[in-house]
């Protein structure tokens, strides 16, 4: 078997744990820590923005890291920091307590989520490279399902200290020896294979590589409209879906607020199995503009018709977008630039989408405790994903206008 696809399935494990105790897990830290010690929603809100933040500051050193030393040191320090953080929440006795272990959680999420990701899977496919990521990252998609729901369990079952540290640990135990077992090599020649498992280097005919379309458009143009229009579209995505288990809880209750999420999190996971099937054969700009025009009309439904029927609805289709604009901005970067030094690349535009990104829950936190609900927050978030979609349908073309 190509070790190419055991890395892509070891990834999809640490994608699994990472959404579920990062961009999911947050939700409900959200909720528990508030409830648990009467906190403003505002005050956790921008502590978890903290954790994005910090994620954005390290984003360039992680692809550059797994570049010159390989996924696998950069990995398990990302795994230690963030379980340490997880069980470290359930510890806190004062609000500034939390923001020590938002960084730690910050420092894992920047190793374990998309950059890191993309970068130990981008050396491995060229042929197959938009299908290996989408495959990756669909653990992000588990996540959502069961990382919610094993959350409120180990909360509600052992009460936030003693869940969030069996959480954390279970995630140790994990992802250490997977990854220091499956992730011992950087690319396919150290082990005598060639990309997508073709020949073996010693049966394999001289190839001809197909420049990427960085080498013919104008470089700076083209990678900064994608990193703009992620961060844009990620910032609304990480704000609502930080705030779901707190919007829906008045109309389904915590337990049917828990089943929403994971429901979202179903829904991204179709949209991941059919992006998988369909992405290396699509413009995948288009497809991006596409989802995140869906997303804003879910979003704009629910701030005009707040009912459970919508609720659901919305929530359902945006899960769905959740599932590609995730995944696309490392496959729009890896198509056009090509896999050379890809970590370090796409690291320097996730630097700028985790940077933006990362005011998503704070923002829609300040608005909903400003108007005294979510309807104007989600009417801007609508608004402010359809100026995404526009950047990157406009910067795509103009880069490659000759």
């Amino acid at each position: 078997m190509f070790h190419g696809w055991r890395v892509v399935a070891a990834c999809f494990v640490i994608a699994t744990v990472a959404w579920a105790l990062g961009t999911f897990g947050a939700s409900v830290y959200l909720q528990a820590v508030t409830r648990a010690h009467g906190w403003p929603i505002a005050d956790v809100a921008f502590a978890i923005t903290l954790f994005y933040l910090v994620s954005a500051l390290v984003q360039r050193l992680v692809g550059r890291g797994i570049d010159r030393w390989g996924p696998r040191p950069v990995l398990l320090l990302g795994t230690a920091s963030m379980a340490l953080g997880v069980a470290g929440i359930g510890q806190v006795a004062a609000r500034w307590q939390l923001y020590p272990c938002f960084v730690l959680i910050g420092l894992g999420w920047a190793a374990l989520s998309t950059t890191g990701i993309a970068a130990t899977v981008a050396p491995w496919f060229e042929r197959h490279q938009g299908r290996s990521m989408t495959l990756a990252i669909m653990g992000a998609s588990v996540g959502a399902i069961l990382g919610v729901p094993v959350l409120l369990l180990a909360i509600g079952h052992l009460g936030i200290e003693r869940g969030l540290a069996v959480v954390g640990a279970g995630a140790a135990a994990i992802l250490l020896p997977l990854i220091a077992r499956v992730l011992r090599f950087r690319r396919p020649e150290e082990i005598g294979q060639r990309r997508d498992g073709d020949a073996t280097l010693a049966e394999a005919a001289p190839t001809t590589v197909v420049p990427p379309i960085a080498m013919r458009a104008k470089r700076p143009l083209l990678l900064w409209s994608a990193a703009a229009a992620f961060a844009l579209g990620l910032a609304m995505q990480i704000g609502f879906i930080t705030h779901h288990v707190t919007l829906a809880e008045p109309l389904l209750g915590t337990a049917g607020a828990g089943l929403l999420v994971s429901a979202t999190g179903g829904s991204a996971f179709i949209g991941r199995l059919i992006l998988a099937r369909i992405v290396d054969g699509v413009a995948v700009r288009r497809l991006a503009c596409l989802v995140m025009i869906a997303q804003a009309a879910a979003l704009l439904s629910l701030a005009l018709w707040p009912t459970v029927p919508v609720l659901i609805g919305a929530s359902l289709v945006y899960g769905y977008g959740i599932g590609h604009i995730t995944t696309l901005g490392p496959i729009v970067v890896r198509r056009e630039f090509g896999a050379a030094a890809f970590g370090a690349t796409y690291g320097t535009a996730a630097s700028v989408i985790q940077l933006t990104s990362a005011f998503g829950p704070a923002a829609i936190g300040v608005l909903r405790d400003s108007f005294g609900g979510y309807r104007p927050g989600l009417a801007i978030a609508s608004a402010v994903t359809l100026a995404a979609c526009t950047i990157l349908f406009a910067g795509g073309r103009l880069a490659t206008r000759s």
